[in-house]
């Protein structure tokens, strides 16, 4: 009796000892619910600790196996849920520009946007109307005409092969959330290239295609020729724009005191100050000339020299979809590159069958540049055959032979002093 009890007290301290040193392993080699639970400790959340076992076992090392207890404990140490990705589909309300776009905006990242426009056979393009020069409705044909309607265009013939656009005219407030949900392809409606709007927005945006600044335009009668003689004034100025946010950085660092006076739109912008509302009235210098020609008395307004800040004004896509991207920019690319290379709309056949291999490949006759976005290997020839170079669309619509004849300067081609330039097509 004695050495019987003394057996079952030595078996009794071994089990104890067993079970101190973790030898209640399962035998089928599923880790233990006691050691799963640790993954949810771990930082990264998406580790399992390597032990042998785990490393023969678990080579992709980012799941715990499904047994009954895991699943129902950890849930999120398996898996992250679908609906947080991807990260490009939600626009940050709290980094967003405040001024550009309402907060919480959900956007349409990625897809097929060239598929969805050739199923369509039509471009959707989000532009302006009240903007001579550059967005408007001509009163004589009631049709969307302008420097950033050509470039909808341009964009429609590359992937069409016709110019087949329906242009949604957009306010400054609307026109982000217009292009975030894919209601539009693309946005070319003078919108300024900014960070926030190329990262918290979602945004890509293609080259600039008109490089502005902020003016001031005020009335020739009160003999203002700087900023410091609105000092105490009340200034126009239009909603949703980098143009509201600049104005109050400028005049608080030059210690100007001014009241703003805020509008939705252009037109009513103008209208408010061309009745008197306002001592002087800011947006881009090409806007200010735009709008000038629509004042009761054009010549009773001037605009001041200085110049308040930087605005490259280029077309912008929905940020995801790479391909849709690349076409965007290399048609923009394609008006820049005709003109370095003096081909125009009414010169572009003569080119044909040339040997030179840079106008082989900008043509498509040459090489798979037009293929490799998708498009026809002509698809530059068609764009400028249809709508021009980039010199063609600016003197059509802002040139010498329009109201507005505004010169080049920095919207000239790089050989004359601008700042235009195309990377090779190549």
């Amino acid at each position: 009796m004695k050495f019987r009890t003394i057996l079952l007290l030595a078996l009794l301290v071994m089990a104890l000892a067993l079970v101190a040193c973790g030898g209640g392993e399962d035998v089928t080699g599923i880790t233990p619910v006691a050691e799963a639970t640790t993954v949810a400790e771990e930082p990264a959340a998406t580790e399992v600790p390597a032990t042998e076992e785990t490393a023969a076992e678990e080579p992709a090392a980012t799941e715990v196996p499904a047994t009954e207890e895991t699943a129902a404990e950890e849930p999120a140490a398996t898996e992250v849920p679908a609906t947080e990705e991807p990260a490009a589909t939600e626009a940050p309300a709290a980094t967003a520009d405040p001024a550009a776009v309402p907060t919480a905006i959900i956007f349409v990242g990625g897809g097929d946007t060239l598929e969805g426009v050739r199923e369509r056979g039509v471009l959707r393009c989000a532009g302006n109307q009240a903007v001579p020069g550059f967005g408007y409705i001509n009163p004589d044909t009631n049709e969307f005409e302008g420097f950033d309607i050509d470039f909808c265009k341009a964009i429609a013939v590359a992937v069409l092969g016709e110019p087949a656009v329906e242009v949604r005219h957009t306010t400054a407030n609307e026109r982000f959330p217009v292009l975030q949900s894919g209601e539009v392809d693309v946005l070319v409606r003078n919108t300024t290239w900014t960070i926030s709007r190329d990262t918290s927005l979602g945004l890509d945006f293609a080259p600039t295609t008109f490089y502005d600044g902020q003016g001031m335009m005020v009335r020739a009668d009160l003999g203002i020729d700087s900023l410091e003689g609105l000092d105490g004034g009340t200034i126009c100025v239009q909603s949703g724009t980098t143009t509201e946010k600049n104005l109050t950085d400028v005049f608080t660092a030059r210690g100007i005191d001014f009241t703003p006076v805020v509008f939705d739109d252009a037109d009513t912008t103008r209208e408010a100050y061309d009745q008197g509302q306002c001592d002087g009235f800011t947006t881009d210098k090409s806007g200010l000339v735009s709008q000038q020609i629509l004042m009761t008395d054009p010549t009773a307004h001037v605009i001041l020299d200085e110049t308040m800040s930087k605005e490259p004004l280029a077309p912008a896509v929905r940020h995801g979809d790479d391909n849709w991207y690349d076409i965007v920019k290399w048609t923009v690319y394609c008006t820049i590159n005709a003109e370095e290379l003096g081909i125009s709309s009414e010169n572009v056949d003569s080119f044909l069958g040339g040997e030179d291999p840079v106008i082989q490949n900008l043509m498509g006759e040459a090489g798979d540049l037009g293929l490799a976005l998708g498009l026809n290997a002509d698809f530059c020839y068609q764009v400028i055959s249809q709508v021009g170079n980039y010199g063609e669309i600016y003197n059509r619509n802002l040139g010498p032979d329009t109201p507005f004849n505004l010169p080049r300067g920095l919207n000239d081609i790089y050989t004359n002093g601008g700042l235009h330039y195309s990377p090779p097509f190549r």
